[in-house]
Parts: C-alpha cells; structure tokens; sequence
C-alpha cells in the first residue's frame, strides 16, 4: 500500500516527520532516482528511496535513550562550528537517533533521542501538550504579579505564550537571585529565557528536570538510558508527572 514519502523515511528513522519533510524540500532525497521534492509524495514498498545518497533501509528496530544533556553540546546531529552534539555523547549508540526537540547549547537536562519518526513527531505536535519542567536560576527575585503574568502567559515576538506553571523554589536574598521552576507544554525557541526575561528576571543557569514522565534525577551530566518497555508506552499515552527536585 503506497503511504507519503516523509512517514516512510520517519518510520525509518532517518528524522521525524517534520524533519524529513525538510529534507525532502531541500531535493535530498530520491525516490527511484528521481529527485523528489513535492511534500505528500507517495511511495510503494517496492520503491527505492535515497537520502543523501544512501540507499533508505527498511524498517528497524526502534530504541530510546533519556540523556542528561551536559552544557556545552549542540542538539543536533552535526555543527558547522565543531561543537560537540548530543550524538557525540551517545557515541557508543549504533542506531541512527536523533534528539526529540532541543536544548540549548548552555542548557541542561532532559533530552529524548530515538528512531522512532512516528512518536518523535507525536511528542512535538503542539496538540500533544507534553510538560516539560525547567528549573531556572534567575537575576532579581519574582514578584507574586509577576509569576502570575507567567502563569497567564507572555507576549513574545507578537505571540502570547500558553498557560504556564511557575513558583519560586528557593531565594538568595544576599545575591539577589532566585531558583524557580517552570513548566510549559510549548516548544518555541529559548522559549523560558524570553519568559523569564520578558517579566525582567534573566536567565543565569536552565536545567530542564523533565520531560513528560521521564526525569534525570538518578543521571549524572552526560549519563544516558534506554528506556523501559513501560516508559515507551506511558509515553505513546502521553502520561504525565508533576513533581520536581527543584536540582540545577
């Protein structure tokens, strides 16, 4: 049964689906050597598909690794700048993954990376509304108005940012500095530093303690898991957990 060229190559686990879409625009890929670059293309199991080149290999075995992003690293797949990427951390992993989302490159904390294109493009359609839990040290100490306005959501480049939860965990009076957490279900650009900066509080330090139900407590920096069969499948159910160690 013929199905669209981006879910095939998602299924895959070439990139997600949205990823797959771009390059299908950008005339890397082929079907039957013919360069393709109409989205919706469809394609039969008999057709040979190549993305840069390389022959697209049937369907694999999915896996799933929860990484304890260090600071420092890329969320991508390759840096035009020789950064270190998050698949340089997972260098031991011989499946090809890739990061669900971003971080960062000074941000910490919670990142997924699979082969999964179907679940990777699940967990970031904005209608899945996944939690993602931060926790921000911050200039200046927030005023109970102002993690309202962050709760009721903020104007950022025109667009006001959906509903949020926010509370301060700890204060440093001395240093003027304040520990929050904040959880939001959005994936805009450095979306919690614009937050944060928006109410006049700058981020200094962004660890993110969670994603979904999975969370790094027991992870060091650079540490990673695979997943649990369980984990796998709370995830697909978009099961959700709301308690935090408040750790940077």
């Amino acid at each position: 049964m013929a199905e669209r060229l981006q879910k095939i190559m998602a299924q895959a686990g070439v990139a997600s689906r949205r990823a797959s879409e771009k390059l299908i625009e950008a005339g890397r890929v082929k079907v039957n050597g013919v360069v393709v670059t109409t989205l919706g293309t469809k394609v039969e199991p008999h057709d040979h598909i190549e993305v840069d080149g390389s022959p697209l290999e049937g369907s694999q075995k999915h896996v799933y690794y929860l990484l304890n992003k260090p600071r420092g690293v890329v969320t991508t797949a390759s840096d035009d700048k020789n950064r270190a990427t998050v698949l340089d951390v997972l260098s031991d992993v011989t499946e090809r993954v890739y990061p669900v989302g971003r971080l960062d490159y000074d941000t910490t904390g919670a990142l997924l990376l699979t082969n999964d294109g179907e679940l990777a493009n699940q967990l970031m359609h904005p209608r899945y509304r996944i939690d993602k839990v931060y926790v921000a040290k911050v200039k200046g100490i927030p005023t109970n108005d102002e993690l309202k306005t962050l709760r009721q959501g903020v104007v950022i480049d025109g667009q006001k940012t959906a509903e949020a939860r926010a509370e301060i965990l700890r204060t440093d009076t001395r240093k003027n500095t304040a520990t929050l957490e904040l959880t939001i279900h959005e994936g805009r650009n450095h979306q919690v530093k614009n937050m944060l900066k928006k109410v006049g509080h700058p981020v200094l330090k962004l660890h993110r303690e969670r994603y979904g139900m999975l969370e790094v407590h027991d992870l060091v920096s650079g540490e990673y898991r695979a997943l649990t069969h369980n984990e796998v499948q709370q995830l697909k159910r978009g099961k959700q957990v709301r308690k935090s160690s408040g750790r940077l």
